[in-house]
């Protein structure tokens, strides 16, 4: 393939970067482990990150899951409604994403310099939501092992459709965690590397027994390791130049000029190509060895564009209903899906925006802190609208690559690789003159990282349609970040907080509150390069949250319900059991107890179902909230005009650091 001018890897000098997501809680490869470390840092995906960072995944009840994925907790959010045909933001959902990295970001060259340049890409992918216990080979999931998904190479570069099924069967797990699907990675494994790219001093491997080398061999992963099933072109480059399931957010550069390249690059607006291949019967073969127009077509086989979408608009079956259908307020496109196993024919898409950009927000270097004022790194995400009205499973990814200005990263590539010219301009640890004859200083580069990609990912999450009745009003999403422990036993993750911390509305605006935990965040043995423990109150390894209200930040005494503002004055518009009425002493002892009761008394509670959840029936609640669930479903909620400060009662000691919020009605 020719040389890329779109590289996302402006390459870097400091190899020790790390990103951590918060909000949602990323899993850094974590599943449930009891350990300080993770067991697999190959399990889904390349973080490059710190054993020790990373969020188990929720748990629905105050047990751990073990080996049903059925009673983890998927946090669950409401999409937007059909904002785009509204005004002034009616229907939105939003999302604070909050992140930690470890290098720094943003700042102006002329007035705030940096030590390094960055870029950070927010990305998500979706499909619609199945039963778990029902779902295929290629559903999204967390899994309940730690191991990674198998690969089998093809045994022939014809291999049958028939004998490619049956490799998939034997090779992709139910019990193990998936997020892109084995086609995915069959496929990067099989098409030739881009050769174009800049590789400086790495020598890369080949396929075994199929002779050339593959995309799965780049300069960062030269031997070609498995992590998931990602593609690691994919993890390295930005914008890809082939089609991805991945769908972008945002992208932070590292200066704004580059805002309209990254934007029209994206494959959200952008149709890409792949070299297509038939089996016999005329299906699409899923993988291709060739990589551009020219090598695919003087091989007999067809170059096709391919589209991304949010979903198929399978309501319109002709191109004529289909661009009709954009004067609803959606963008609809007649394309070939990236997916599509008939590629004649085409298909109606819901069509993507283009990615939100603008400069990376600024971070101190080599520090994994909040930003600027002492605010968390953040982003607000305007979660999409699905018009099918299905609930979707959801992952999020967020990349972020480091680098500095010793090349120009746009003009280096292929031609300066290393090979019997030795022309590239950076080599793997190099020795440097200083005049002093023959007693060279040697830097410590290794090229492999002098311009690296990290990442983390969160576990699955639902986007949920909304009840018809919340479709124009905006919701903000308040959750819960940090773990269980002290400042050094859960580092590089966080401490308890809310998020956000201070939330500013308008009335008539609404709040999903909402949170997970695990039972599982012991930070036992190994350690890692860490200290491990899991300081706080009650139940070692827990996490637990509730909610109750307080008249000051500066104070740590809960209200009584009859003083309270936050809740007398509130209106209940959802709620997770789904009772059709909730007063505001039920609401306010719902979200002090994590749940764990859903009303005052029996006979408030309007639905049989949660008779026995009564606070007059039910077994006393602990006052640790050692047997409250470790994630709680929440209420959808408006609050009346003023300022409500809350905190959670059990994780507001010293050692967790003071877990309190305040939400600002206009």
């Amino acid at each position: 393939m020719n040389n890329q001018a779109l590289l996302l890897l402006v390459f870097a000098g400091i190899s020790f970067a790390d990103i951590y997501l918060h909000v949602p809680r990323g899993s850094n490869n974590r599943l449930n482990e009891k350990s300080a470390a993770r067991t697999n840092a190959n399990r889904m995906f390349n973080s490059e990150n710190n054993n020790r960072g990373g969020y188990n995944a929720g748990d629905a009840t105050s047990e751990p899951s073990g080996q049903d994925e059925g009673k983890q907790y998927r946090m669950k959010y409401f999409q937007s409604g059909p904002w785009k045909t509204f005004s002034n933001g009616e229907g939105q959902s939003y999302l604070t994403l909050e992140w930690t990295i470890q290098h720094g970001c943003g700042g102006n060259e002329d007035t705030d310099p940096q030590k390094q340049n960055c870029v950070l890409v927010l990305q998500y992918m979706c499909q619609d939501d199945v039963n778990s216990a029902t779902g295929t080979e290629d559903t999204l999931r967390n899994g309940v092992q730690t191991k990674r998904q198998d690969y089998e190479k093809p045994a022939s570069m014809e291999e049958t459709e028939t004998a490619k099924k049956k490799r998939k069967t034997k090779n992709v797990k139910a019990e193990r965690g998936l997020h892109e699907s084995f086609d995915w990675y069959d496929k990067c494994y099989m098409r030739e590397r881009n050769k174009g790219l800049f590789t400086a001093d790495q020598k890369l491997k080949t396929n075994n027994g199929h002779g050339y080398s593959s995309a799965v061999y780049t300069r960062q992963n030269r031997n070609g390791n498995q992590y998931g099933y990602e593609c690691p072109e994919d993890h390295d480059y930005y914008p890809y130049w082939h089609p991805t399931p991945w769908k972008d957010i945002a992208v932070f550069a590292e200066n704004s000029t580059m805002c309209s390249h990254y934007q029209s690059k994206s494959f959200n607006v952008q149709p890409y190509g792949e070299c297509v291949e038939l089996y016999g019967a005329g299906r699409r073969r899923h993988w291709s060895r060739w990589n551009n127009p020219a090598d695919c077509v003087r091989n007999g086989k067809q170059w096709v564009d391919f589209h991304n979408y949010l979903e198929k608009a399978t309501e319109f079956k002709t191109e004529a209903s289909c661009v009709t259908a954009n004067k609803a307020g959606l963008k609809y496109v007649w394309g070939i899906p990236y997916d599509a196993s008939d590629v004649s024919k085409k298909e109606c898409l819901v069509q993507l925006d283009q990615p939100d950009c603008g400069e990376a927000p600024w971070s101190r270097s080599n520090h994994l802190g909040n930003g600027r004022d002492g605010q968390a790194l953040n982003y607000t995400w305007i979660l999409p609208h699905f018009p099918s009205g299905k609930t979707q499973r959801c992952v999020f990814r967020m990349r972020y690559n480091v680098s500095t200005d010793d090349y120009d990263p746009y003009n280096t590539d292929s031609r300066h690789n290393d090979g019997t010219t030795n022309k590239s301009p950076v080599r793997t640890n190099p020795y440097v003159e200083i005049g002093a004859g023959p007693s060279p200083l040697r830097l410590a580069i290794n090229t492999a990282q002098f311009g690296r990609v990290f990442q983390d990912r969160s576990h699955v999450f639902l986007l949920r349609p909304r009840p018809p009745a919340l479709n124009r009003e905006k919701i903000f999403n308040l959750n819960v970040r940090g773990k269980r422990g002290n400042i050094v036993q859960v580092y590089p993750a966080v401490e308890y907080d809310f998020a956000p911390s201070y939330l500013n509305i308008n009335e008539g605006d609404l709040v999903h509150i909402q949170w997970t935990g695990s039972n599982t965040h012991n930070n036992g043995d190994p350690e890692g390069d860490g200290q491990k423990g899991s300081d706080g109150e009650g139940k070692a390894g827990t996490d637990r949250n509730n909610l109750v209200q307080i008249l000051d930040r500066n104070e740590n005494f809960p209200i009584p319900f009859e003083k309270t503002t936050m809740w007398t004055n509130a209106e209940v518009k959802w709620i997770y059991h789904m009772e059709q009425t909730v007063s505001p002493k039920d609401l306010a002892l719902s979200m002090a107890s994590s749940g764990y009761y859903t009303c005052m008394t029996r006979s408030t509670c309007s639905k049989s179902a949660n008779k026995d959840s009564s606070a007059e029936t039910k077994d006393e609640l602990n006052n640790l909230l050692n047997n409250a669930p470790a994630s709680y479903e929440g209420a959808v909620v408006k609050f009346k005009k003023g300022i409500h400060h809350f905190i959670c009662s059990r994780n507001n000691n010293f050692t967790n650091r003071s877990q309190k919020g305040t939400i600002i009605v206009r």
